[in-house]
């Protein structure tokens, strides 16, 4: 057995035709298989060769994967005796638990996981995370440049098993999320359901086209319970997104608690767009969303906005304001208003003290201090307060993040600049580059989720257009701007910013089914980038998110499953508009 090996076995060893090569085999003596477990495996390869073929073919996954290729002859159904076996290496087995949980209240198997060193429990139903010998073992059709990587992972269908290859437990876990969509949608049901349990057959090499995809919850508009939070994660994992960048703070909100400055949190995080009660992550809180986040293989980035979109620390410290007069609490959408001041060193003290404290509970590399927006403060003020800004996070060991308005200032170590403009030209970013930064693509009038399906949609913006599913997918984050070169592109990110959004359906209903475009764009290579054929491979996962219970929205432009009700999603009721909202740029 491999360094990682996860087993799913429940019948007897397959033979070396149709199972596992002899090299992966536990190298113990083979159990005989009993008359009774003769009997039911004749039965279940008759049964198998009368049945239906499986209802998902092996190129509908989303995101395409890199390479599919089908074997109608070798689909496998999951048996109710299904077994998953896993080594003591506890990454792969939270994997393995992760699997058995997605399995067990739909199919009402018991699905245990068991260790690997157990024998007795072997067979040829197996999911197999192995170890760095992937690289260059031919006869595991990884050669070479086919190297999984950190992400990558290949899943193998057959009659006999199912099993997934990679080099690490996050490659583990994407192959998870693949098998998980391969398998019928019923398989996202709460409870258990009556289904046959299959899997199409043929093999699947899949690696990810970026490092960084992402999506941004804008939890400082509207606060959002660390539930919601959580859920938001689970729907990144489900389409293999490895970011979650959580707006923080702004105008409106403080939502992170902060020893040194209690009253950020107690003061600045009690309000809200429209007036409500606003909220704060407590520090067990936060830790509670970045452990959930590292079992999904999900890097939390933590945005600290400055020096612009601060009213609500203002409110709470006075002293951090250039007049040294609070202002009042915020709960509107207009934005550029407000500034910490840049002339007073306590200003300093209390960058340093906040980025300190976040970037300690944060195990990620990444520190986002936003910058965009803060148009009252002199270009050259500006500069030297980034400058300033960015050795302060270099000095707590994460690299700095910041929206695309930090180019002019000097370059750091490891830069990343976030960019979301719309027109693909931007001389500034463009400089920024050449001097060293890297770029996470986020075009306003591609992938702000905060924008509305069309003119009838009841809640979201329009100042960078609408946004339905085609406008989301038809476009090459390698070539999408000006004088910046494609191996400059870190990754992609799609920001929902939540003026508008008050609830996790309102979330849901921005998210779907526009994240999936966003997440194919990051995943998959450019040479199986198909408008037509995606539609249809989206479509099939209408009837998975209404059974379950994600809102979407049931864009024009998918063809959805009709006859059985199972597309039919929750419609988001129409809201006034806000009096005080601004048809502008917003972050």
């Amino acid at each position: 057995m491999h360094p990682g090996a996860v087993v799913v076995p429940t019948t007897p060893a397959a033979s070396p035709e149709t199972g596992p090569e002899p090299r992966d085999r536990v190298d113990v003596a083979p159990r005989q298989p009993t008359a009774a477990e003769l009997a039911r495996a004749a039965t279940q390869a008759a049964g198998d060769l009368l049945a239906p073929p499986a209802p998902v073919r092996l190129a509908d996954v989303v995101p395409a994967p890199e390479r599919a290729t089908p074997d109608p002859a070798a689909d496998f159904t999951l048996p109710e005796d299904a077994v998953i076996r896993v080594d003591a290496d506890p990454d792969a087995r939270a994997v393995a638990e992760h699997l058995a949980e997605l399995l067990r209240p739909a199919t009402g198997y018991p699905v245990p996981v068991t260790d690997a060193a157990d024998a007795e429990s072997g067979g040829p139903l197996a999911l197999t995370l192995s170890g760095t010998e992937t690289r260059t073992d031919p006869a595991r059709g990884l050669p070479g440049d086919d190297a999984p990587g950190d992400e990558g992972y290949r899943l193998d269908v057959t009659r006999a098993e199912v099993r997934i290859t990679a080099d690490t437990a996050a490659g583990l876990f994407h192959g998870v999320q693949t098998l998980r969509q391969l398998l019928p949608a019923a398989v996202e049901s709460a409870t258990a359901v009556t289904e046959r349990w299959v899997v199409p057959g043929g093999t699947i090499v899949d690696r990810p086209r970026y490092a960084y995809r992402g999506a941004m919850l804008d939890v400082a508009r509207h606060f959002f319970p660390v539930e919601d939070v959580l859920r938001v994660i689970d729907h990144l994992a489900r389409y293999k997104l490895n970011h979650l960048h959580l707006h923080l703070t702004d105008d409106q909100g403080w939502r992170i608690a902060v020893e040194s400055w209690p009253r950020l949190a107690t003061v600045g995080g009690a309000t809200e767009v429209g007036g409500g009660p606003g909220g704060h992550y407590t520090a067990a809180d936060y830790r509670r969303i970045v452990r959930h986040a590292a079992r999904r293989h999900v890097t939390v980035v933590p945005e600290i906005d400055l020096p612009g979109h601060t009213n609500a620390a203002l409110v709470a410290y006075p002293e951090l304001a250039p007049g040294k007069i609070a202002p009042p609490p915020y709960t509107g959408t207009e934005v550029g208003f407000s500034y910490v001041d840049p002339a007073d060193e306590r200003t300093y003290e209390f960058v340093a003290d906040v980025l300190g404290e976040v970037a300690a509970l944060t195990p990620g590399p990444w520190l986002h201090l936003g910058g965009d927006e803060a148009f009252k403060v002199p270009a050259d003020t500006y500069r030297g307060f980034v400058e300033r800004a960015q050795a302060l996070v270099a000095a707590t060991g994460k690299t700095v993040v910041g929206w695309h308005q930090l180019a002019p200032a000097g370059h750091a170590d490891g830069r990343v600049l976030q960019w979301w403009g719309t027109n693909g030209e931007d001389p500034e970013t463009a400089d920024a580059v050449r001097r060293g930064a890297r770029l996470i693509l986020s075009p306003g009038n591609r992938v702000y989720l905060d924008m509305k399906y069309a003119p009838e949609s009841p809640i979201g913006h329009d100042w960078a257009g609408l946004i339905d599913v085609r406008r989301a997918y038809d476009w090459d984050p390698g070539t999408h701007l000006t004088g910046v070169p494609a191996e400059a592109v870190l990754g992609v990110e799609a920001p929902l910013w939540t003026e508008t959004v008050t609830t996790l359906a309102e979330v849901e209903f921005m998210l779907f089914p526009r994240l999936p475009a966003v997440a194919e764009l990051g995943w998959s290579p450019r040479s199986t980038h198909d408008w037509a054929a995606f539609r249809k491979r989206l479509a099939g996962h209408g009837p998975r998110w209404a059974t379950a219970g994600i809102t979407f929205h049931p864009s024009p432009e998918v063809p959805w499953p009709t006859g059985d009700g199972t597309h039919a999603a929750t419609r988001i009721p129409a809201q006034r508009p806000d009096p005080d909202a601004a048809d502008t740029p917003a972050h």
